[in-house]
C-alpha cells in the first residue's frame, strides 16, 4: 500500500521519529491507528442512543440553538370532487 502525506503530515511523522519514541513510519501509523481505534470505541461506549429528532435537536451540537421544536397541526386539505 503506498500512502501519499501532505507536506505538514510528512513533517510531523518526521518529528516523531527524531523525538526517539517510535523507529520508522510505519510504527507512527500504527500508533496513530490505535489512538483512533481507542477514541471511537471510548465514544461508541459513551454515547447514549437518540430516540427521536427532539433528543437530536436538543442535545450538542444543537443545544442551545433556540430551535422552535413545536409541531404545526396537520390540518385536512379541502378536496373539491
Amino acid at each position: 500500500m503506498t500512502i501519499h502525506l501532505k507536506p505538514e503530515q510528512e513533517r510531523l511523522v518526521r518529528e516523531q521519529i527524531r523525538s526517539g519514541f517510535f523507529r520508522s513510519p510505519e510504527e507512527v501509523i500504527e500508533h496513530a491507528l490505535a489512538a483512533l481505534r481507542e477514541k471511537e470505541e471510548k465514544t461508541s461506549a459513551t454515547a447514549e442512543p437518540r430516540k427521536n429528532i427532539v433528543d437530536v435537536l436538543t442535545r450538542p451540537p444543537f443545544a442551545g440553538s433556540n430551535l422552535e421544536l413545536e409541531r404545526l397541526r396537520d390540518y385536512p386539505k379541502p378536496l373539491n370532487l
